[in-house]
Protein backbone atom coordinates (compact mmCIF):
# COMPACT_ATOMS: atom_id res chain seq x y z
CA UNK A 1 0.00 0.00 0.00
CA UNK A 2 1.39 3.42 -0.94
CA UNK A 3 2.10 6.05 1.69
CA UNK A 4 -0.70 8.22 0.29
CA UNK A 5 -3.18 5.33 0.66
CA UNK A 6 -2.00 4.74 4.22
CA UNK A 7 -2.55 8.40 5.07
CA UNK A 8 -6.06 8.28 3.61
CA UNK A 9 -6.81 5.16 5.63
CA UNK A 10 -5.51 6.79 8.81
CA UNK A 11 -7.73 9.84 8.28
CA UNK A 12 -10.90 8.08 7.18
CA UNK A 13 -13.79 9.04 9.47
CA UNK A 14 -14.77 6.17 11.73
CA UNK A 15 -18.19 4.50 11.23
CA UNK A 16 -18.61 4.73 15.01
CA UNK A 17 -18.36 8.51 14.86
CA UNK A 18 -20.71 8.64 11.87
CA UNK A 19 -23.22 6.54 13.80
CA UNK A 20 -23.09 8.91 16.77
CA UNK A 21 -23.42 11.86 14.38
CA UNK A 22 -26.49 10.22 12.83
CA UNK A 23 -28.09 9.77 16.25
CA UNK A 24 -27.42 13.44 16.99
CA UNK A 25 -29.01 14.51 13.70
CA UNK A 26 -32.09 12.30 14.05
CA UNK A 27 -32.76 13.16 17.68
CA UNK A 28 -32.08 16.84 17.01
CA UNK A 29 -34.73 16.70 14.29
CA UNK A 30 -37.09 14.94 16.72
CA UNK A 31 -36.59 17.70 19.30
CA UNK A 32 -37.08 20.45 16.70
CA UNK A 33 -40.26 18.97 15.23
CA UNK A 34 -41.67 17.72 18.54
CA UNK A 35 -41.91 14.34 16.83
CA UNK A 36 -41.09 12.33 19.95
CA UNK A 37 -43.91 11.32 22.30
CA UNK A 38 -41.55 12.06 25.20
CA UNK A 39 -39.56 15.20 24.32
CA UNK A 40 -37.31 14.71 27.33
CA UNK A 41 -36.07 11.40 25.91
CA UNK A 42 -35.29 13.05 22.57
CA UNK A 43 -33.44 15.90 24.33
CA UNK A 44 -31.50 13.35 26.41
CA UNK A 45 -30.39 11.43 23.31
CA UNK A 46 -29.65 14.59 21.34
CA UNK A 47 -27.53 16.22 24.05
CA UNK A 48 -25.72 12.98 24.94
CA UNK A 49 -24.83 12.17 21.33
CA UNK A 50 -23.81 15.80 20.66
CA UNK A 51 -21.67 15.70 23.80
CA UNK A 52 -19.90 12.56 22.52
CA UNK A 53 -19.35 14.31 19.18
CA UNK A 54 -17.77 17.25 21.01
CA UNK A 55 -15.51 14.89 22.99
CA UNK A 56 -14.32 13.34 19.72
CA UNK A 57 -13.67 16.78 18.25
CA UNK A 58 -11.77 17.77 21.41
CA UNK A 59 -9.41 14.81 21.07
CA UNK A 60 -9.18 15.20 17.30
CA UNK A 61 -8.10 18.83 17.77
CA UNK A 62 -5.24 17.69 20.02
CA UNK A 63 -4.16 15.05 17.51
CA UNK A 64 -4.47 17.22 14.42
CA UNK A 65 -2.47 20.03 16.02
CA UNK A 66 0.17 17.52 17.12
CA UNK A 67 0.36 16.17 13.56
CA UNK A 68 1.11 19.64 12.21
CA UNK A 69 3.52 20.16 15.11
CA UNK A 70 5.62 17.16 14.10
CA UNK A 71 4.11 14.04 15.70
CA UNK A 72 3.36 11.95 12.61
CA UNK A 73 2.45 8.89 14.73
CA UNK A 74 -1.04 10.14 15.66
CA UNK A 75 -2.49 8.81 12.40
CA UNK A 76 -1.33 5.24 13.00
CA UNK A 77 -2.89 5.38 16.47
CA UNK A 78 -6.30 6.12 14.98
CA UNK A 79 -6.62 9.58 16.50
CA UNK A 80 -7.50 11.22 13.19
CA UNK A 81 -10.53 9.00 12.54
CA UNK A 82 -12.68 10.61 15.27
CA UNK A 83 -13.29 7.13 16.67
CA UNK A 84 -14.06 7.56 20.40
CA UNK A 85 -12.68 4.09 21.11
CA UNK A 86 -9.29 4.84 19.56
CA UNK A 87 -8.13 7.17 22.34
CA UNK A 88 -5.55 6.13 24.87
CA UNK A 89 -7.98 6.49 27.77
CA UNK A 90 -11.36 5.68 26.28
CA UNK A 91 -12.94 5.48 29.75
CA UNK A 92 -11.59 8.88 30.83
CA UNK A 93 -12.11 10.44 27.40
CA UNK A 94 -15.68 9.33 26.72
CA UNK A 95 -17.36 7.00 29.23
CA UNK A 96 -16.65 8.97 32.42
CA UNK A 97 -17.57 12.38 30.94
CA UNK A 98 -20.86 10.96 29.62
CA UNK A 99 -21.66 9.43 33.02
CA UNK A 100 -20.97 12.77 34.73
CA UNK A 101 -23.31 14.54 32.32
CA UNK A 102 -26.04 12.03 33.10
CA UNK A 103 -25.50 12.07 36.86
CA UNK A 104 -24.47 15.64 37.56
CA UNK A 105 -25.03 17.68 34.43
CA UNK A 106 -21.47 18.98 34.16
CA UNK A 107 -19.02 18.86 31.28
CA UNK A 108 -16.11 16.83 32.59
CA UNK A 109 -12.72 17.08 30.86
CA UNK A 110 -11.68 13.86 29.17
CA UNK A 111 -8.31 12.15 29.08
CA UNK A 112 -5.88 13.41 26.45
CA UNK A 113 -4.62 11.42 23.49
CA UNK A 114 -1.06 10.13 23.76
CA UNK A 115 1.26 12.57 22.03
CA UNK A 116 4.94 11.80 21.48
CA UNK A 117 6.25 15.05 22.88
CA UNK A 118 9.79 14.45 21.68
CA UNK A 119 8.68 14.77 18.07
CA UNK A 120 7.30 18.28 18.62
CA UNK A 121 9.87 21.05 18.65
CA UNK A 122 9.27 24.45 20.18
CA UNK A 123 7.41 25.53 23.30
CA UNK A 124 4.67 27.32 21.38
CA UNK A 125 3.81 24.15 19.47
CA UNK A 126 3.57 22.17 22.70
CA UNK A 127 1.27 24.79 24.18
CA UNK A 128 -0.91 24.86 21.06
CA UNK A 129 -1.35 21.08 21.13
CA UNK A 130 -2.70 21.31 24.68
CA UNK A 131 -4.85 24.38 23.94
CA UNK A 132 -6.47 22.87 20.84
CA UNK A 133 -8.84 20.59 22.77
CA UNK A 134 -10.42 23.24 25.02
CA UNK A 135 -10.62 25.59 22.03
CA UNK A 136 -12.75 22.96 20.26
CA UNK A 137 -15.14 23.09 23.23
CA UNK A 138 -15.19 26.88 23.08
CA UNK A 139 -16.05 26.83 19.36
CA UNK A 140 -18.77 24.25 19.99
CA UNK A 141 -20.25 26.51 22.68
CA UNK A 142 -20.16 29.50 20.34
CA UNK A 143 -22.02 27.54 17.66
CA UNK A 144 -24.64 26.30 20.12
CA UNK A 145 -25.29 29.77 21.46
CA UNK A 146 -25.20 31.55 18.08
CA UNK A 147 -29.03 31.78 17.87
CA UNK A 148 -29.02 33.45 21.29
CA UNK A 149 -26.35 36.11 20.79
CA UNK A 150 -27.41 36.74 17.20
CA UNK A 151 -31.03 37.27 18.25
CA UNK A 152 -32.28 34.51 15.93
CA UNK A 153 -34.59 32.69 18.34
CA UNK A 154 -37.81 33.40 16.45
CA UNK A 155 -39.22 30.10 15.30
CA UNK A 156 -36.83 28.01 17.39
CA UNK A 157 -38.92 25.49 19.39
CA UNK A 158 -38.60 25.83 23.15
CA UNK A 159 -37.34 22.26 23.67
CA UNK A 160 -34.61 22.74 21.07
CA UNK A 161 -33.66 26.08 22.62
CA UNK A 162 -33.37 24.45 26.05
CA UNK A 163 -31.28 21.61 24.62
CA UNK A 164 -28.86 24.02 22.91
CA UNK A 165 -28.49 26.03 26.11
CA UNK A 166 -27.68 22.96 28.18
CA UNK A 167 -25.28 21.62 25.55
CA UNK A 168 -23.49 24.98 25.50
CA UNK A 169 -23.34 24.87 29.30
CA UNK A 170 -21.56 21.51 29.12
CA UNK A 171 -19.04 22.93 26.64
CA UNK A 172 -18.34 25.97 28.80
CA UNK A 173 -17.84 23.90 31.96
CA UNK A 174 -15.56 21.46 30.12
CA UNK A 175 -13.47 24.28 28.65
CA UNK A 176 -13.11 26.11 31.97
CA UNK A 177 -12.17 22.97 33.89
CA UNK A 178 -9.74 21.85 31.22
CA UNK A 179 -8.03 25.23 31.09
CA UNK A 180 -7.16 25.14 34.80
CA UNK A 181 -3.34 25.01 35.16
CA UNK A 182 -3.57 21.75 37.10
CA UNK A 183 -1.32 18.77 36.31
CA UNK A 184 -3.21 16.26 34.21
CA UNK A 185 -5.40 18.90 32.55
CA UNK A 186 -4.83 20.78 29.31
CA UNK A 187 -4.30 24.06 31.14
CA UNK A 188 -1.17 22.66 32.71
CA UNK A 189 -0.06 21.34 29.33
CA UNK A 190 -0.26 24.90 28.01
CA UNK A 191 2.04 26.35 30.68
CA UNK A 192 4.31 23.33 31.24
CA UNK A 193 6.68 24.07 28.32
CA UNK A 194 7.45 27.44 29.89
CA UNK A 195 8.32 26.07 33.33
CA UNK A 196 11.86 25.32 34.46
CA UNK A 197 13.08 21.74 34.52
CA UNK A 198 13.29 21.85 38.33
CA UNK A 199 9.67 22.96 38.72
CA UNK A 200 8.44 20.31 36.28
CA UNK A 201 10.28 17.59 38.18
CA UNK A 202 8.73 18.74 41.44
CA UNK A 203 5.22 18.71 39.97
CA UNK A 204 5.57 15.46 38.02
CA UNK A 205 4.74 13.03 40.92
CA UNK A 206 1.39 14.77 41.48
CA UNK A 207 0.28 14.83 37.82
CA UNK A 208 -1.81 11.61 37.97
CA UNK A 209 -3.92 13.05 40.80
CA UNK A 210 -4.64 16.55 39.51
CA UNK A 211 -7.80 15.53 37.67
CA UNK A 212 -9.28 13.88 40.76
CA UNK A 213 -8.31 16.80 43.00
CA UNK A 214 -10.28 19.17 40.75
CA UNK A 215 -13.34 16.91 40.90
CA UNK A 216 -13.07 16.69 44.69
CA UNK A 217 -12.79 20.48 45.00
CA UNK A 218 -16.05 20.89 43.08
CA UNK A 219 -17.78 19.29 46.05
CA UNK A 220 -16.53 22.12 48.31
CA UNK A 221 -19.45 24.59 48.49
CA UNK A 222 -17.34 27.75 48.21
CA UNK A 223 -15.38 26.44 45.22
CA UNK A 224 -18.50 25.02 43.62
CA UNK A 225 -20.37 28.32 43.99
CA UNK A 226 -17.51 30.39 42.57
CA UNK A 227 -17.08 28.04 39.62
CA UNK A 228 -20.73 27.98 38.62
CA UNK A 229 -21.05 31.74 39.13
CA UNK A 230 -18.30 32.13 36.54
CA UNK A 231 -20.03 29.65 34.22
CA UNK A 232 -23.38 31.44 34.55
CA UNK A 233 -21.72 34.80 33.85
CA UNK A 234 -20.16 33.41 30.67
CA UNK A 235 -23.45 31.89 29.60
CA UNK A 236 -25.24 35.21 30.07
CA UNK A 237 -22.52 36.95 28.05
CA UNK A 238 -23.39 34.50 25.24
CA UNK A 239 -27.04 35.50 25.47
CA UNK A 240 -28.28 32.46 27.40
CA UNK A 241 -30.28 33.30 30.51
CA UNK A 242 -30.16 31.15 33.63
CA UNK A 243 -33.74 29.88 33.27
CA UNK A 244 -33.23 28.60 29.72
CA UNK A 245 -30.08 26.74 30.70
CA UNK A 246 -31.79 25.36 33.82
CA UNK A 247 -34.78 24.17 31.79
CA UNK A 248 -32.41 22.41 29.42
CA UNK A 249 -30.82 20.61 32.34
CA UNK A 250 -34.21 19.62 33.75
CA UNK A 251 -35.54 18.44 30.39
CA UNK A 252 -32.37 16.39 29.86
CA UNK A 253 -33.07 14.57 33.14
CA UNK A 254 -36.51 13.55 31.89
CA UNK A 255 -36.85 10.85 34.54
CA UNK A 256 -37.23 13.57 37.17
CA UNK A 257 -40.08 15.32 35.37
CA UNK A 258 -40.13 18.75 33.71
CA UNK A 259 -41.02 21.77 35.90
CA UNK A 260 -44.14 23.74 35.00
CA UNK A 261 -42.09 26.91 34.49
CA UNK A 262 -40.28 25.25 31.56
CA UNK A 263 -43.02 25.23 28.90
CA UNK A 264 -42.36 23.17 25.79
Amino acid sequence: MSSAAVRRQERRISPVFLAVLAVMAVTGWAVWTDFAALPGVAVFLFVTSAWIVSLCLHEYAHARTALHGGDITVGAKGYLTLNPFAYTHAVLSVVLPVLFVIMGGIGLPGGAVFIEQGRIKGRWKHSLVSAAGPLANVLFAVVCTAPFWLGMLDGVPAAFRYALAFLAFLQVTAALLNLLPVPGLDGYGIVEPWLSYRVKRQIEPYAPYGFFVVIALLFVPVVNGAFFDAVDALMRSLGVDDLTRYCGSELFRFWEGTPEYCPI
